[in-house]
């Protein structure tokens, strides 16, 4: 059995489902994290489970630290050290201009886009790092091209929570790079997802794809390579890097 054991939070759908079963096939042990769609995680695990690899599906709130915690022990318990984590839970709510927001739906973004990836960090960092008698490892955030582009009359707000990833991931590389981890992250553009249905816009890829230099939109499977590039051998030189996915937009 691989000693490679990862976890992705939001793993049930999307760009975290792609990448669940992409790692599934290098070989990674993989925990899915999920707060809702229990169905949706337990497919992708299913699937992992189907083609010989091995796989849980662990329910958590990522946003809150208790939860987190749980969540961290229950991959100790089930399958050892962590070497792995990818920070991809995270939402959106309805497009709109930032002077229509009000202060529970920011509390929202922050705490699913920041507060979640931080603590989920922590208790990486506290398993991974040398400092606490760890092995190393390696985490990939999932940040997105709106952070460079600011989202200006859909989401502002989102834009922002992932600019304080960013902020994040290269802080962090910077505290850890000396114990034996890697933190870098991968930033997607316009990909075929269920994330554009929360902005009120299903179809928004296929409108505003056919614009992009590369004239579509990506694949959660295109994003899901370059994050298991970033996690892997290959990239053992690589921290505080930001790998743009978004077609040259």
């Amino acid at each position: 059995m691989s000693d490679e054991v990862i976890l992705i939070t939001g793993g049930g759908r999307g760009i975290g489902a792609a990448t669940a079963l992409l790692a599934a096939e290098r070989g990674y042990r993989v925990c899915v994290n999920y707060r809702t769609d229990e169905a949706a995680a337990a497919g992708v695990v299913e699937r992992i489970e189907a083609a010989g690899g091995s796989a849980l599906a662990v329910r958590a709130d990522v946003s809150r630290s208790t939860e987190v915690e749980r969540l961290f022990r229950t991959v100790d318990e089930e399958f050892g050290p962590l070497t792995a984590l990818v920070n991809n839970a995270g939402t959106l709510e309805k497009q709109g201009r930032l002077d229509e927001l009000d202060e529970d739906r920011l509390a929202r973004i922050w705490a699913a886009n920041i507060t979640g990836p931080f603590l989920c960090a922590g208790a990486a960092v506290r398993r991974m790092s040398t400092r606490y008698g760890g092995r190393g490892g390696a985490i990939v955030n999932v940040s997105s091209a709106a952070s460079r582009l600011g989202s200006p009359n859909e989401y502002v707000d989102y834009a922002a929570s992932k600019g304080a990833l960013d902020s994040m991931t290269t802080g962090l590389a910077l505290e850890v790079a000396a114990e034996g981890i890697r933190v870098n992250a991968v930033r997607p553009g316009l990909i075929h997802t269920d994330i554009h249905a929360l902005g009120g816009e299903p179809a928004r890829v296929d409108r505003v794809g056919p614009l992009l230099p590369m004239g579509r939109g990506g694949r959660p499977e295109e994003v899901a390579e370059g994050i298991l590039y970033l996690l892997s051998p290959g990239a053992s030189y690589v921290t505080g890097a930001f790998l743009d996915l978004a077609g040259g937009r």
